[in-house]
């Protein structure tokens, strides 16, 4: 349903097969989880309506980055970006809302890009406290090459002070990727969910 960048984690992938002859999705299932790698698994197989497109048909795609504040953490360290500056949870939320809606996002993906149209619409863009964490959570109908990670790194230095506010919403008039923050990393950002038209997914 979506391509995402190496390193980056997927909960809510979901993928798609055509075949001449009908197959229990149970028994399918079942084999997936034997031939997959250790790192994969098959959470659920269903049959979808003739001609369903995991990529094509989707809606919607929702993911989460799970940033660490101000300190480390061994057992998690592969899947959350530990943050070492102090951040202003307000100036968090407010970019969140910025971003939220119908924008040209050039300057949050690669200047070289094989994308020719950088509008896209973000239905919901939110940072999350849960626990010691903070978890941007954000979905749209599409998302350019390294959009979020972009974002992110943007939103952390506003955040903590590297940037205005003022500069942050500026960006979203077009601007050059070299005005905007570092990529963050891969490694925290998640693939959570996919939506589809409900004839299409039953």
């Amino acid at each position: 349903a979506g391509r995402t960048d190496a390193g980056v984690h997927a909960t809510g992938q979901v993928v798609s097969l055509s075949g001449e002859a009908p197959v229990d999705p149970h028994r399918l299932r079942s084999a997936l989880r034997g031939l997959l790698p250790r790192d994969i698994d098959a959470y659920a197989v269903s049959a979808a309506t003739d001609g369903f497109d995991a990529r094509h048909d989707a809606l919607t795609r929702r993911y989460e980055y799970r940033v660490l504040p101000g300190r480390s953490s061994a057992l998690r360290r592969g899947r959350v970006l530990e943050y070492y500056r102090d951040l202003d949870d307000s100036v968090l939320d407010t970019c969140a809302h910025e971003v939220q809606g119908r924008h040209d996002f050039r300057a949050f993906t690669p200047t070289r890009s094989r994308h020719t149209r950088f509008t896209r619409t973000i239905i919901e863009a939110a940072w999350d406290r849960r626990d010691d964490e903070r978890v941007l959570v954000i979905e749209a109908n599409s998302f350019l090459h390294h959009m979020v990670r972009v974002m992110v790194g943007t939103m952390l230095e506003t955040a903590s002070g590297l940037r205005s506010v003022v500069g942050f919403r500026e960006l979203l008039a077009s601007a050059d990727r070299r005005d905007a923050g570092p990529t963050a990393p891969a490694h925290p950002l998640t693939l959570v969910a996919v939506t589809y038209p409900a004839e299409v997914a039953s």
